[in-house]
């Protein structure tokens, strides 16, 4: 008796840890931003780690986290984490925002995002 009322006692306790873990994280600031790279045609020519904030489209996808990011200016690859999305689901036809920095070395400049939200 006192061996099941341990186990389930266990089982319970880690459930509730398992459910804390499936939690979604939300919140953080909205509003005026001082991040002046808002181009594609400006963050192709940012040195490495400029904060971007750019609003445009993905037209392809090209496998292994990177997709063809395209606005008004021109035309760059992003490399967006699976837990960056946010939920997001984007077609070539959705205007999206993407935050993140520019990664750029010798002969490539691409954009690691950090967040993706759909453009009001």
């Amino acid at each position: 008796m006192k061996k099941c009322v341990l186990v389930g006692g266990l089982l319970l306790a880690s459930s509730g840890v398992l459910a804390a873990q499936g939690v979604d994280k939300k919140g953080g600031f909205i509003g005026p931003s001082n991040v002046k790279v808002q181009t594609v045609a400006v963050a192709l020519e940012a040195k490495d780690d400029t904060q971007v904030l750019l609003m445009g489209y993905i037209v392809a996808g090209l496998g292994d986290e990177e997709y063809q990011f395209k606005d008004d200016t021109g035309e760059i690859v992003i490399e967006i984490d699976d837990r960056d999305w946010n939920g997001v689901e984007a077609t070539p036809e959705t205007k999206i925002v993407i935050q993140g920095e520019v990664d750029s070395g010798w002969s490539y400049t691409t954009i690691d995002v950090d967040s993706v939200k759909l453009a009001k």
